[in-house]
Order: C-alpha cells, then structure tokens, then sequence
C-alpha cells in the first residue's frame, strides 16, 4: 500500500506493451505499478517511476519486486514457478499462481490437463523422437510440431510437410534440449479469442468473442465482436473460457485461443494468463479495459462492465516496416489529418521490420468500414504510404 495515496501497490514482471498499458490503467485508478524491467528501455520503464531493473529468472530481483507491493503479476508467463513459490513462501500474494500458470509456460502439461478435463482440444501427443512423429501422423501429413515451452507469434511452432522435414526437425530440436509436442493439423474457418477474467473471490467477467487475423503466425487484426458467430456458439466460447479458468483456477485475465473448424466445433488451441493481444481493442471499445480489469481482479476487486462502446470495433497491429521513407512521427502527423478518428498506441520500441510496434483501434457501426479504416491506418504507420 503506497502510504501516501492508501492505494495499492501492483508489481509486475515485465516491462514490454502490456506492463506500458497496465501503467495506464493503473494512473486512473489511482494505484502505483512497480515494474521489473530487463532493461531501462523496455517500454513499460520509458514512461514508469517505479522500475526495477533485473531478469525475471532472478529470485532476488523478484524479491525486491514484492517488498512492499500488495500483489505480484506479469506481463509474460515465464517466470519459473520455483520462484513464484519462494515468494509466496516468503509471504508475497502472486497471481495467477505456479499452479496455474504452468498451464500457459508448458503446452503438454495444458494439453494433458485439457484433455483430463474433456475440454475439446486437437489430436496431439508428446513427441521424443523422428519415430514420434511419424506414428502420430500415421501417414497423413502435413502435422504441426510444437516446442512445448517458450514460443509465441508463430515462433516455436513448425508446419511439418513429411517425415524427412519432421525427422530433421526433431533431431534439431532435440539437440537444443526441447520438448516437444505434435498436434494434428486443425481443417479451420477461422481463429477466435474468448478473453474472460476471474478474482480471488471467484467473481467472473467475460468480453465479447473476437475473431483474430493471422498472417506468418502474427494476428494482425481483432475484429470485436467476432462477425456472423451465432450467439449460442459464443456463449459457448465464453462458457468454455470461464470453465477452464475456474478448474485452473486462474486469476486476472485468461485469454483463451480457439479454432473453429470447418464443422463449426470449437478447439482450444493455445491459453495465455496475462493481458492479451486479442484484448487490447478493450482500451476504446468496451466498457472496461482488459488492463484495467486484470488489476482489478489480482487485487479482488470487483469487476467491471465487458460490453461493447460500439457496434463494431477492430484493432490492427502495426508491425515495423522497411528502413528509409519518413519517420514514425511524420506518419503519426499524416495519419491523424486522414484518419482523425484512429485511436494510436505506440509502444515505444525501436521499430524493426515485423516487430509489433504498436496497435490501432477504430470504432463504428459496419464493420466493413470499420475494418478498413483500421488496416489502412496500421498500414500507414508501417509503409508512410
């Protein structure tokens, strides 16, 4: 508790854009956000007071973190969960716990409890060696190849053609000490994100399904409400989202991936325990933000409106572009005289090309227009053009 203000104090690990963005949220409620930052140049460390700088892999950094902070979060899910134990033997309140972030940090053991749960997930199994591979593929190949820990924006996932590509793979992977795990390859529609948020208490929120748009692995776009999704297949989504959150027993905000096949069934895919990227149209275009709402449910308290501020709302991400052209200043002067009503987020990265940078929202009544307006200005900020 900050003596000054009576208002808590949140410690959280990581300092990329979600940290940045739960700063924002935290100055309006008040409350004091220690970060703990790898570097002075995260993003979340430009614009904080309270930074720490430290790895997360260091339990003396994580300690010094939590003194005084009446709860620890993260901005990331890799914090190993022995540490996450030492703190919370040393009296530290952290969410979510190791017990239930184990299930975002290591894909077999989601899957394995997943399944025991009869949760609908795709065909998988753990994979040790070539032979692995080929016996679960059993000679329908493509299949995807997953590093069970560690991976994100399509990084640490292979679409394997055949048996000699997967018998190369694994002995690479294999040789890098990295578990591994093969999933059947899911005949989709489309990628949905069922975010929901859960407190202590055992309160639950749960936002609008959102569709996703993926390119090279990286969502691109979110389109809030995910559009033609009938409405007892997103209860379903939002069903199985607060289901999987309460038996994991999550706390703050749970983002669940989904595939919905061709059939129209609804998978799991991948569960991350933190502010997600399929969230971030939130900060305009619902009620209460998904950084906004992960405070409040690590901190127990209750939680806030999930509905909708308009029809229809899509975020874009801006992905870093080419060298050369204009900055990034005199795309953001052009962008605002075109698109007045685009809703920026930089995130204070050096830009390099395909690195998110950024994100922009736009909100109105048809999606359509919506959309194009959106894409168009994450466009702009990547290309000047």
């Amino acid at each position: 508790m900050d003596s000054r203000t009576q208002l808590p104090v949140v410690g959280m690990v990581g300092a990329g854009q979600l940290a940045r963005m739960t700063h924002q949220a935290a100055i309006a409620l008040g409350q004091s956000l220690r970060i703990l930052a790898a570097s002075p140049d995260d993003g979340a460390a430009l614009v904080a007071a309270d930074v720490l700088v430290g790895q997360h892999t260091d339990l003396d950094a994580l300690r010094k973190l939590a003194a005084g902070a009446d709860v620890v979060t993260f901005d990331h899910e890799h914090v190993p969960g022995d540490h996450i134990r030492a703190l919370i033997a040393d009296g530290h309140t952290v969410y979510p716990g190791p017990d239930a972030l184990i299930h975002a940090q290591d894909k077999q053991v989601m899957r394995e409890r997943l399944t025991d749960l009869g949760v609908p997930c795709p065909r998988w199994a753990p994979v040790a060696s070539a032979d692995d591979l080929t016996a679960f593929a059993g000679g329908t190949w493509p299949v995807v190849l997953k590093a069970a820990r560690g991976g994100y924006d399509g990084r640490g996932v292979w679409t394997v053609p055949d048996a000699t590509e997967g018998a190369r793979l694994v002995a690479e992977l294999s040789a890098a000490g990295t578990p591994m795990i093969a999933e059947e390859r899911v005949a989709l529609r489309r990628e949905l994100a069922a975010v929901v948020a859960r407190s202590p208490f055992g309160q639950v929120a749960a936002y609008p399904v959102v569709e996703t748009v993926q390119s090279d692995g990286i969502c691109v776009e979110v389109l809030a409400p995910a559009p033609d999704l009938a409405e007892d297949r997103a209860i379903e989504a939002q069903q199985l989202a607060i289901r999987i959150a309460t038996e994991l027993g999550v706390v703050g905000i749970l983002a669940v991936e989904l595939f919905e096949t061709t059939t129209g069934d609804l998978v799991v895919n991948e569960l991350a325990m933190r502010p997600h990227n399929s969230g971030h149209w939130s900060i305009e275009g619902a009620r209460t933000s998904q950084f906004e709402q992960h405070l409040r449910a690590v901190l127990d308290y209750p939680l806030g409106a999930t509905g909708l501020t308009a029809p229809a709302v899509v975020m874009a991400n801006v992905l870093g572009g080419e060298p050369g052209g204009m900055g990034i200043d005199e795309r953001l002067h052009h962008l605002m005289a075109e698109l007045p009503d685009a809703k920026v987020h930089l995130y204070g990265k050096q830009v390099r090309p395909g690195r998110k940078i950024g994100h922009v929202t736009v909100l109105g009544d048809e999606l359509a227009e919506v959309r194009r307006r959106a894409v168009r200005a994450a466009a702009w900020l990547r290309d000047g053009c």
